[in-house]
């Protein structure tokens, strides 16, 4: 089933100046659905070759990852050169494309050892590099790489002019800065449509400074944020002292200028699909290469499903990504600006709804064999999701077939009757 998925999203490829056109409502099994003639990419990221399955499997059209420099997620894991052979070869097989992230902005110094991984990625295949500095995509361009040159989010591309700069320095793709409103976006796709494509974030953590220019890490943790050490101090809670109320800790929140401090909200702009579509976006990109597999299967899954035309209402919007770790979701500057509501100042945890408890690693027509990614218990009702998108439930056999009987611990690998596709997700609902 799984394989059968990933050959299916496969087929859809990115097409500069696409169109989204809703033809008809349909009824099929229950689920409300538009027909769409998207061609739009589905781009998922990967700090690591499990990733990169996953995200395939659940119906990423194209892979981003990072190698062990260069990137500017230093924490996500990140592949080895063979790891990045491995993982461009499985995308391959499966008709998808990989991109790999070279976007930070190097010193003098380190352009030769960019410039070398550059060239070994591309004798690999990659389908495109990322890339942030203008010397870096210069230095690129003069090398002649067959990879495909794209600008990254880093460089805060805001206009169509510059867009059509980076058209004439050799790029092929812009992601378009987080700050832009719909109607910005498409004035960007009315003036450089058929000559470049663009991307546009769709989910993902959002960066409380512009464009991810950032150095409250550097200063408050000794770590380079646009080097990809980011400690997100942006997260923490802090309070304010006015020097003649001392001991009068007052929290921080944005004024009426939109001062745009601290803990944002992450980005869900899931409802704004058909309109980025009808603009001629050319890909959708999900944030994420520091998440779990479990977060990629849920966000994979259900961005797959609204691009191919499956209608969510808000609350059937709101359950499903709340089953993951978030932080709220707000769709930020898409609407024209962003407020209050946008950030969350209150709290800065991460929260889910659900508990990732397991992944089915094997399957046959006796069973399935379950790794523990948290501890499982006998009797336990369970949530499954599985890369066709079809989501149930299932309840754990008592005792459970190991040799303690009433629950199962993480590294685990616990046989069940079911036959559940590999790449299946189980999560324990809260609410259950």
């Amino acid at each position: 089933m799984a394989a059968q998925r990933c050959s299916r999203a496969g087929s859809v490829s990115a097409i500069p100046g696409c169109r989204a056109v809703i033809v008809s409502l349909i009824q099929r099994n229950g689920v409300k659905k538009v027909k769409n003639t998207s061609k739009t990419e589905l781009l998922a990221p990967a700090g690591t070759l499990e990733k990169l399955k996953w995200a395939c499997q659940y119906g990423a059209d194209a892979v981003y990852f990072g190698l062990e420099f260069g990137s500017l997620r230093s924490y996500a894991g990140n592949f080895t050169l063979q790891e990045a052979a491995e993982g461009l070869k499985y995308l391959h097989e499966r008709d998808k494309k990989g991109y790999v992230t070279l976007n930070i902005y190097p010193f003098s110094d380190e352009y030769g050892r960019l410039t070398e991984m550059a060239g070994q990625v591309d004798d690999m295949g990659a389908d495109a590099i990322i890339v942030a500095d203008l010397g870096v995509l210069t230095a690129l361009k003069r090398m002649g790489l067959r990879a495909r040159l794209h600008v990254s989010t880093q460089a805060n591309t805001t206009s169509w002019q510059t867009v059509l700069a980076y058209r004439e320095l050799g790029a092929a793709r812009v992601n378009l800065a987080r700050e832009l409103s719909l109607e910005q976006i498409r004035e960007i796709q009315q003036n450089t449509a058929g000559s470049i494509e663009t991307e546009v974030f769709v989910h993902g953590a959002v960066c409380f400074s512009y464009s991810g220019r950032c150095a409250i890490s550097d200063y408050l943790a000794g770590a380079r944020a646009n080097r990809g050490q980011c400690k997100h101090p942006c997260r923490w809670k802090y309070f304010v002292v006015e020097e003649e109320r001392p001991g009068q800790y007052m929290p921080v929140f944005e004024d009426e200028r939109g001062l745009y401090l601290f803990n944002s909200k992450e980005l869900a702009l899931w409802e704004y699909v058909p309109l980025l579509c009808e603009a001629g976006v050319s890909s959708f990109k999900i944030e994420g290469r520091m998440k779990s597999v479990h977060y990629l299967a849920s966000i994979v899954s259900f961005y797959r499903q609204v691009m191919d035309g499956r209608l969510f209402s808000k609350d059937e919007a709101d359950t499903l990504l709340g089953r993951v770790p978030n932080r709220g979701y707000s769709t930020g500057f898409m609407k024209g600006g962003v407020g209050p509501d946008d950030y969350s100042t209150a709290k800065s945890l991460s929260e889910a709804e659900s508990i990732f408890v397991g992944a089915v690693r094997q399957s046959t027509g006796a069973g399935s064999m379950v790794e523990v990614r948290n501890k499982i218990f006998a009797s336990d009702v369970l949530e499954t999701l599985s890369p066709d998108d079809r989501i149930g439930k299932l309840t754990m056999p008592s005792p459970l077939p190991n040799a303690e009987g009433l629950f199962a611990n993480h590294g685990e690998i616990l046989p069940i009757p079911e036959s559940l596709p590999e790449y299946t997700i189980l999560r324990r609902i809260k609410s259950l």
